[in-house]
C-alpha cells in the first residue's frame, strides 16, 4: 500500500470522525439544567386552638339566714321594750307606755338583727375559668419566584428549595428532592 492512499484513509477516518463529532454536538440537549431560584416566601395558614385560662378569687358571701323575717330580734326588742315602756308613767299613761315602748322595741330589734345578718360573712376562694382563643401559623407551601433562561415566574412548592430548581425537558421538576443521608 502506498503512502499516499494510507494518508489519505488517515485524513478521511479523522474528517469522519470530526464530522460525526459535529453531527452529535447538534443533537445535545442544550437546555437548562436548572432554574435559577430568585425569591422564596413562606405560604402561613392562620388558626387557633382554644384553651381555659383560670384565675382563683378570693370571695366574700353573707352566710345564709335561718330567720328570713328577724322573728326572734322583732320579739325579743318587743319584750325589752315594752318591759322599759311599763316603767314609764302612772295608770293607763302605762299601759300606753308599755305598747309604744314594745312597739319601737320590736321594730329596733328587728333592724339590729337585719344588721347583724347582714354583716354575718364568711371568705372562700373561687375559680373563675374562661376559654380563651390562641392564634398560630403553619407554613402551608413557599411561593417560589424563578428564572429559567430570560423566562421569570413563580411556582408554589410544599417544601423550601435551595438556590436552584431542576429542570427537565424544559420543565421544573417539582418533588422534592431525596436527601442523602451522611454517616
Amino acid at each position: 500500500m502506498n503512502r499516499s492512499m494510507m494518508l489519505g484513509g488517515l485524513v478521511g477516518g479523522v474528517a469522519a470522525t470530526a464530522l460525526v463529532a459535529v453531527a452529535g454536538f447538534q443533537y445535545v440537549d442544550r437546555s437548562p439544567q436548572f432554574a435559577e431560584v430568585l425569591d422564596v416566601q413562606a405560604v402561613t395558614q392562620s388558626y387557633t386552638t382554644p384553651r381555659q385560662e383560670c384565675v382563683d378569687r378570693q370571695v366574700t358571701r353573707v352566710k345564709p339566714v335561718q330567720d328570713q323575717n328577724q322573728v326572734a330580734g322583732t320579739v325579743v326588742g318587743a319584750v325589752v321594750g315594752g318591759l322599759l315602756g311599763s316603767q314609764i308613767g302612772g295608770g293607763s299613761g302605762k299601759k300606753l307606755a308599755t305598747v309604744a315602748g314594745a312597739a319601737a322595741g320590736g321594730y329596733a330589734g328587728n333592724k339590729v338583727q337585719e344588721d347583724m345578718q347582714r354583716k354575718d360573712t364568711y371568705t372562700t376562694t373561687e375559680r373563675d375559668c374562661r376559654t380563651v382563643q390562641d392564634r398560630h401559623q403553619k407554613v402551608v407551601g413557599y411561593d417560589v419566584q424563578y428564572k429559567l433562561g430570560e423566562q421569570v415566574d413563580v411556582v408554589r412548592l410544599d417544601y423550601q428549595p435551595g438556590p436552584t430548581i431542576p429542570v427537565k425537558d424544559g420543565q421544573l421538576v417539582l418533588t422534592k428532592p431525596a436527601t442523602t443521608a451522611t454517616q
